[in-house]
């Protein structure tokens, strides 16, 4: 016997099938006995259909199965296993080559010895991009259908995928999202997000926020993320084809990242220096910029400062963002190690950490020392300062309008179009797979249906303001995460 339930806006399924482990026994992440769990499912399964929404390329979710067959995962990485139900998420895309796809063809690594399983194998090569370029980039086959060999058509092939790369590189920045496994088999040869696991969208601004519990050394930190895309994209390279070593890597794809993120609005380094120093909530920050009063003696201008300010981190939560991650003594041994026996210290950490781990010890000294009502008003100085220079760049731009009125319009309109109100918080999701450990599968539907529309207003999206706010613990979707939420990783 079988309980489903059917989303009617997407038509996708969520079905309670008892006895259904073989069903769900396709996938294995953890522990290599073949089942995936629902909680990192409905993760992944909200996670590309908000990204799908939000306009950033992905792979897309078809159907989300849970079983009441369960394995043991320690889903936090906390020391406390329980048991998890085993779940397949049915996942949907127009190719699921990738980049590590080419790597049959690598060479013998000089570390390790270990070589590709068809290295030296030109011909399969040769195959592989006439069925890759073909298939999924049949304009550029169609371009070079006349040329007697295929060079001009590889190297216009790997300058479209740079192109792809950068394009979804600089959306996920734009939305705040950070994927936290970017090796070459997580990206895809059509410049879609693809593994949904780790990952995360930023809350408080940070762009060393790493969301992989296993990244120690931030490889695939926020920040770093086109970095990483540019070395998978040297790596592809490598393998494809010689001659694409004419092909540079770091201009082409350094001119689209640019390119591209002028076009979603990614916004100046000034205002990230701001929400950096304050802490400000990034979905939140972008999002009110839309109603910001141009007048420099509108009435609604402290009103909008003080919206503004409320969207910075508390105390509580700074002090929890830089929290030592070392025993005091452990810290002092490394101190002394680094100096003493630089070899091994290199063996055992790297400087790189030790610093983060210093930063973190001297702010959460001088956030000891700072008053909620001191880091209030410092706050609010600091965006009040940022607001003046932002007038003054919108004041600029406006002097080449002859209509006032319908560049402030067509000003609102591009940003509301570019700076979503919703995203899928950690803590949104969390709550949606609580319910559906349960049972209770409403929740999941709910969200999947607010993230439909994350460009709406709460009135415009879910059905209505009813819809979007009464959510448990009396928060909106839109909200600025709880300070419980601080402590969640996605696996």
């Amino acid at each position: 016997a079988a309980r489903v339930q059917v989303c009617p806006a997407a038509g996708f399924l969520f079905s309670r099938l008892k006895g259904s482990g073989a069903l769900a026994s396709v996938f294995d992440f953890r522990q290599a006995d073949g089942h995936k769990v629902l909680q990192s499912s409905i993760q992944e399964f909200l996670c590309s259909e908000a990204m799908f929404h939000l306009g950033v390329p992905t792979t897309r979710a078809g159907a989300c199965v849970t079983s009441e067959s369960t394995v043991v995962r320690d889903v936090f990485y906390d020391g406390d296993p329980k048991h998890e139900k085993c779940t397949v998420v049915l996942r949907m895309a127009p190719t699921f080559f990738r980049f590590g796809s080419f790597e049959i063809f690598k060479p013998a690594d000089e570390h390790t010895g270990r070589a590709g399983p068809s290295v030296g194998r030109n011909d399969i090569r040769v195959q592989m991009l006439d069925y890759v370029i073909g298939s999924f980039y049949p304009e550029i086959q169609a371009a070079h259908t006349h040329c007697s060999d295929h060079v001009e058509r590889n190297v216009a092939f790997f300058r479209e995928v740079i192109r792809h790369t950068a394009c979804m590189v600089a959306e996920w920045q734009c939305v705040g999202f950070c994927h936290g496994m970017l090796n070459t088999d997580n990206m895809s040869i059509v410049g879609l997000t693809i593994d949904y696991g780790p990952f995360g969208f930023l809350d408080r601004y940070d762009p060393d926020h790493v969301c992989n519990a296993s990244d120690n050394t931030g490889r695939y930190s926020y920040s770093r993320q086109p970095e990483v895309c540019k070395w998978n994209l040297q790596k592809l390279k490598g393998q494809c084809c010689p001659v694409l070593r004419t092909v540079s890597v770091v201009i082409c794809f350094g001119d689209n990242l640019q390119s591209h993120r002028k076009c979603v609005g990614l916004a100046s380094t000034s205002l990230h220096l701001s929400s950096l120093c304050t802490g400000a909530d990034f979905t939140n920050t972008f999002s009110l910029l839309s109603s910001f009063p141009l007048e420099p003696q509108s009435p609604g201008l402290a009103e909008f400062l003080t919206t503004l300010t409320s969207q910075c981190a508390s105390l509580e939560e700074l002090r929890l963002a830089f929290r030592p991650q070392m025993d005091p003594r452990q810290l002092s041994m490394m101190l002394m190690l680094a100096q003493s026996n630089p070899q091994l210290f290199a063996l055992i950490g790297t400087q790189a950490n030790l610093a983060r781990e210093l930063d973190r010890v001297e702010q959460q000294s001088r956030l000891e020392q700072l008053s909620p009502e001191e880091l209030q008003s410092r706050n609010r100085g600091r965006w009040a300062d940022w607001l003046q220079e932002y007038r003054v760049r919108l004041e600029r731009d406006m002097e080449g309008a002859g209509d006032v009125v319908a560049w402030q319009a067509e000003r609102v309109r591009v940003m509301k179009a570019n700076n979503p109100k919703y995203v899928l918080r950690n803590y949104i999701a969390q709550r949606a797979i609580e319910a559906a450990e349960k049972g209770d599968f409403s929740e999941v539907q709910r969200v999947l249906k607010l993230l439909e529309s994350p460009y709406h207003s709460d009135g415009e999206a879910a059905g209505g303001t009813e819809a979007a706010e009464a959510v448990p613990g009396g928060q909106s979707y839109s909200s600025k995460p709880p300070l419980w939420a601080a402590e969640l990783c996605v696996t």
